[in-house]
């Protein structure tokens, strides 16, 4: 079930989610299973070792999660042995793509889906040389199977593996995404499942609650490891993504709840959130395509019952030789197309993944940092028109997002390089910010919280730091890009546009009381209180007024 909420009184919760317990384990730009080395991997199967799974039927109750207990044994203990989960359970050499024939393919060519060492929580492992784990599993349209390995993750060997388990009806859909769509009135639902469009007719059945149900059709695409740049996500990182499925559902009214499909969740914690943001570093899989499946499946309730609007980063996009800004290997060989296909969003080119959203007061314009956003570029005309075109007696909150900073921040990577921001960042996009009166630009890609001034071209426009009344003559720029990887350090330098910063994890919430209060929160991730605020109270001709450099006799809106 989902609320179709009032517009009037709006929430925007900004990268929402800690990640999981992989991605909080990872350093920037390192995956923890680029570190196995698979290419190692020799085969030392030991009749006395064992792995042994329960349950291993799961989903009885049609769950899509499940605990499950390892009990495994090992004749030579070491602190190097370890269990890892593969699915398809089938992991040995024999499902290698085609290879030259003169080569011997590899014992292992697909990672595992996690891994843990077998002393994690058994400190008698090495005396006893027996131990127990749990993991958590998600349905991914296929069997599971665990192995037991020693040497560490540089030099494999593989001792054990266990009996094949496996969801009841894995295909099934899973794991819905709620997104905007193009127009006001208009939303999309996107999931994954096993089915093909000669197996099953993929649909939704909507309508007003208790009300008459309609069905929507649903488009369906997949993808296959061809269509990835290079390693990892073509080789050891690739799982196949099953089938993603796309319904619109249209001329949506405010203020009214709507039933949108039996198996959606209606979390209660979020119903003072109407809208989730999420700009670049989506998931952090760089190339091992099986965790986009995992942070689907731990984000569902939020998505199933909340538009979720992602935007593109350097770890989704880039990689040298396809048109991204920056020619480095972040992607993991993605270059984009995962992060393209797993969400919807309402761009009129998904792979330059640049779009406009209005929801309530605001106007929402998503740049794409990892392609050129210079002045005469494709994009800058699309980020100016996003701007320029915007209605502020319908919108009067205007906000711009992007995942690398363009703005300011202190960070020390920054400094260490003499500036304050992504190079070339707000060389040609300061003055559209300046012209066109943004409110509030939001960032990622540095991991940790820091908020400026109203700022232009690096002075203050305000003394005020909480309480902002009538026209700011400048934009507050936000990072908030501590959603769960590592934390970055900032700079000792020290800068008067700097207001507040915080090396912790946190999400931050805008929430527009009307068309002339907006209050700004930044919270942390531990507890959801509150680290820092601010409000903006003005009235419309407050738009309308004169700023630094700009002093209009008409807008658009008028």
């Amino acid at each position: 079930m989902v609320g179709m909420r009032t517009l009037k009184i709006f929430s925007l919760a900004f990268v929402l989610l800690v990640l999981s317990s992989l991605q909080e384990a990872m350093s920037h730009g390192v995956h923890p299973l680029s570190k196995i080395a698979l290419h190692n991997t020799k085969y030392a199967l030991d009749e006395l070792a064992f792995v042994k799974v329960s349950p291993t039927v799961l989903g009885l109750k049609g769950e899509t999660t499940a605990w499950v207990k390892v009990d495994f044994s090992c004749p030579n203990p070491s602190n190097d042995d370890w269990i890892a989960v593969f699915s398809p359970a089938n992991f040995s050499a024999a499902i290698c793509p085609p290879t030259n024939s003169q080569m011997i393919p590899p014992v292992l060519c697909t990672a595992p889906l996690k891994y843990q060492y077998a002393n994690y929580t058994n400190r008698n492992y090495t005396k006893e040389g027996k131990g127990s784990l749990k993991f958590q599993l998600i349905k991914q349209r296929s069997d599971i199977s665990f192995a037991l390995f020693t040497g560490g993750v540089s030099n494999p060997k593989l001792l054990a593996v266990s009996s094949k388990l496996a969801f009841i009806n894995p295909n099934a859909p899973v794991y819905p995404r709620l997104a905007q769509g193009k127009v006001w009135n208009e939303m999309t639902v996107t999931w994954t499942s096993g089915y093909g469009i000669d197996e099953a007719e993929p649909f939704v059945e909507w309508g007003p609650k208790g009300g008459y149900q309609m069905r929507s059709p649903a488009g369906t695409l997949t993808f296959d490891r061809n269509t990835m740049c290079d390693a990892p996500a073509r080789t050891v990182g690739w799982r196949d993504p099953g089938y993603l499925h796309t319904s619109f559902l249209k001329e949506l009214w405010p203020n009214k709840e709507y039933d949108i499909m039996s198996y959606l969740l209606l979390i209660e914690d979020l119903n003072n959130i109407d809208l989730v943001f999420h700009i670049g570093d989506i998931v952090y899989a760089m190339g091992y395509i099986a965790q986009w499946d995992q942070f689907t499946a731990q984000i569902a309730p939020i998505t199933s019952s909340k538009p979720y609007m992602i935007g593109s980063g350097n770890h989704e996009r880039d990689w040298p030789g396809t048109g991204s800004f920056y020619q480095n290997m972040d992607s993991g060989g993605e270059c984009g197309v995962l992060a393209q296909n797993m969400f919807y969003v309402p761009a009129e080119n998904r792979a330059n993944f640049w779009y406009s959203a209005d929801y309530g007061m605001f106007r929402f314009c998503v740049a794409h940092t990892e392609l050129d956003w210079r002045e005469g570029t494709e994009q800058y005309k699309f980020i100016e028109n996003c701007l320029a075109s915007v209605d502020r007696q319908r919108q009067p909150w205007l906000i711009f997002l992007a995942h690398r900073v363009l703005g300011y921040s202190s960070v020390n990577f920054y400094v260490s390089e003499g500036s304050f921001e992504e190079p070339m960042g707000r060389e040609d996009l300061e003055k559209l910010w300046q012209k066109y009166k943004v409110d509030i630009a939001l960032y990622g890609h540095v991991h940790n919280y820091e908020r400026t001034c109203p700022v232009y071209e690096n002075i203050c426009t305000s003394k005020e730091k909480h309480s902002y009344t009538g026209p700011l003559n400048g934009t507050i720029h936000v990072i908030a890009g501590g959603a769960g990887a590592s934390l970055h350090e900032f700079s000792t330098v020290n800068t008067t546009w700097s207001i507040r910063k915080d090396y912790d994890h946190g999400f931050t919430k805008l929430t527009a009381f009307n068309d002339s209060h907006l209050l700004f929160e930044y919270k942390k991730s531990r507890d959801g209180s509150v680290h820092d605020s601010f409000t903006i109270t003005r009235d419309y001709r407050d738009i309308l007024a004169c700023t630094i450099d700009r002093c209009p006799d008409t807008t658009l809106a008028q």
